[in-house]
C-alpha cells in the first residue's frame, strides 16, 4: 500500500487513520481466508507489514517527543 517515504510524511492523525483503515483490511483479508475466497494471498503479508511500518513511525516519534 503504502511506502516507507510515503508514511513519514504523515500526521500523526492521518497516521492513526491509515492504521485503522489497515486493521480493518487485515481483519476483511482473514475472513475471506477462513472462507477460502481470498484473491491475492500476498495482501495479507502487504497489510501485515504496512501496520508494522505505521506502529514503528508513531513508536518513533513518541520517543522523540519524550512520551
Amino acid at each position: 500500500m503504502a511506502k516507507k517515504i510515503d508514511l513519514t510524511g504523515q500526521s500523526d492523525d492521518q497516521l492513526g487513520e491509515t492504521l485503522g483503515n489497515l486493521k480493518r483490511e487485515q481483519f476483511n483479508l482473514r475472513f475471506q481466508a477462513a472462507t477460502s475466497q481470498l484473491e491475492k494471498p500476498s495482501r495479507v503479508r502487504e497489510v501485515r507489514k504496512d501496520i508494522a511500518r505505521i506502529k514503528t513511525i508513531q513508536a518513533q516519534r513518541n520517543a522523540a517527543s519524550g512520551k
